[in-house]
């Protein structure tokens, strides 16, 4: 059974599917998306933020390249002061410098690649990153601990099983949003909504977050093979 990415799935057995002749639509979704109830006045540290990302990767090719760069202008210039001719590459740079306006198209296309890599780089360093790692309430000012979006979406799964009705469920936990699609094989699709609702809500609690997600649930019938 083909699924979409990012989505936790599970399914039972297939069962003998009962036509439901009040929803004509076959599907049945959450009006409003509720909020998760309030968090317990015992924890501590709700204002904690997102863990920030030690950026490895970017800051070891920044790196590399900078100090490529800086090697070979060094050796070119150390060759210059030995007397002999520079590099083809920096006189190739330093005429064209010299002979094209400033309004030339290549001018401006390395200007604007030159802005683009100093944006990207300002990012970088101004946000936290590591947005699959939801960070959870402090029990303990000294611990601080976090939950991957998938583990959530997994509990969060979980969870929604064990609801009367439900034969397979979708969950996708983003960081200010938890998205549910279930399928309901038996029952009004208005209860098992209504469960699954009080269910995940409670399980969203339960994940003792920082900033819980809103909840959205969508629960449909499934497809008739053939």
């Amino acid at each position: 059974m083909s699924e979409s990415q990012g989505y936790e799935s599970t399914q039972r057995l297939p069962v003998i599917e009962k036509a439901d002749d009040r929803d004509p639509g076959g599907r049945s979704a959450s009006p409003a998306a509720p909020e998760p109830g309030p968090v317990p006045a015992g924890d501590v540290g709700g204002r904690d933020g997102r863990f920030w990302s030690a950026r490895r990767i970017p800051a070891g090719l920044l790196a590399l390249l900078v100090l490529i760069g800086a090697g070979l202008l060094l050796y070119d210039v150390v060759a210059v002061r030995a007397h002999r001719p520079a590099m083809r590459w920096r006189r190739f740079l330093a005429r064209q410098l010299a002979e094209r306006p400033l309004d030339d198209t290549w001018v401006l296309v390395g200007a604007g690649l030159a802005v683009a890599l100093g944006v990207w780089l300002l990012v970088l360093a101004t946000t936290p990153g590591l947005r699959s790692l939801l960070p959870m309430r402090r029990a303990h000012a000294d611990v601080r601990a976090g939950l991957h979006r998938k583990a959530a979406a997994l509990a969060l799964r979980d969870r929604a099983m064990e609801v009367s009705g439900v034969q397979s469920v979708r969950v996708r936990v983003r960081r200010r949003k938890a998205d549910v699609r279930a399928v309901s094989h038996f029952r009004e699709l208005d209860d098992v909504r209504a469960d699954l609702d009080a269910t995940l809500a409670d399980g969203i609690r339960g994940l003792g977050l920082v900033r819980p997600p809103a909840l959205s649930v969508h629960v449909g019938r499934p497809r008739r093979k053939g």
